[in-house]
This record gives structure tokens, sequence and C-alpha cells, in this order.
């Protein structure tokens, strides 16, 4: 006799975090991971400009606006999570600060998680960042000297923080 149901074996809900400069490849990545089933990709980008339209003219309007988006989503993100969505989350994990709170997020919600770390030279990013600014499609215009400024504060993620990571160099 052969079973009659068959026995589906499913992913546990996941949290997606990514690690790299401004034009790494952050949102294209999240936009293709978030197309696997059960799966939702919350934007940071996206959300600040519909939440804050005009109101992020500086690092420290940014830094405000992102700390007070992140109390909002969390629990969202971890109800997601223990109901069986996994979710991608396209913020930046570009400072130990920041993945701080990301690693709550996933020991709280008893997920697992993966930091995919977009590995990419300043050249690449600052010519990538060139093209999606001509192109107009992304809500924020970001200057060569702003991508130097914020990525004065970018930290690599280091094997210390006991971070499950993909790296991805290109």
């Amino acid at each position: 006799m052969h079973p009659t149901s068959s026995t589906t074996v499913t992913a546990p809900p996941t949290l997606h975090l990514v690690c790299g400069k401004i034009a790494s490849g952050k949102s294209t990545l999240t936009s293709r991971l978030a197309q696997a089933p059960h799966t939702v990709r919350v934007s940071e980008d996206s959300l600040l400009a519909q939440l804050y339209p005009g109101q992020i003219a500086s690092l420290a309007d940014y830094a405000a606006c992102a700390a007070r988006l992140r109390a909002a989503i969390a629990p969202l993100c971890l109800q997601m999570l223990q109901a069986g969505v996994s979710v991608v989350l396209d913020f930046p994990a570009n400072t130990p600060a920041s993945r701080a709170w990301m690693r709550e997020l996933f020991q709280q919600a008893g997920a697992p998680h993966v930091l995919h770390f977009l590995d990419v030279a300043d050249d690449e990013c600052k010519a990538r960042l060139r093209q999606r600014n001509a192109s107009g499609l992304h809500p924020y215009s970001t200057s060569d000297a702003q991508f130097d400024d914020i990525t004065r504060h970018f930290v690599p993620p280091d094997a210390a923080e006991g971070f499950h990571v993909v790296r991805t160099a290109a």
C-alpha cells in the first residue's frame, strides 16, 4: 500500500538581513529573496520615503527617523516570524548597533537568520549609485560625498558577533 498523503518539508521561518554599502545590491538581493513562498520583504527606504517625505536631509535626520521606524516595525516582524512567515529585512545591517537590534528580533522570535554580506568595492558602489541616481527610480538620491560620509560608519560583520553570514563578493 502507498500512503495517500504526501509530506512536504518546509523551511522554518527565517529572518534575512543584509549588510553592504550604499548601492552594493542590498535591495536587489532582498527583492529576489522575497520571491520565496511565505516570505515578506520590509524595505526601510520605501517606508521612510512614505512616512517622512522631504524630512530626511541629513544623516542625523535619517538616524532619528530610522530609529522610530525600527521601533514601529519590530513587533510586526516578530509576529510574522512567529506566524511562520519569513521576513526579508531590507534595512542596512552595517554597524554593530544595527545588527544588535536585528539579533534581538530573531532571538525573540526563536527563528533562524541569515546575514547576507554584499562585499562590494567603493568604486563599484559609486558607479552603481550614479546609475541609480540617473534612473530616478530610487526614493533617495545620494551624492559621492554623502556616500563617503555614510560609508565612514560602515563596519563589516565580525565572526565574534555570532551571525550566520553568507558573503557575496562582486
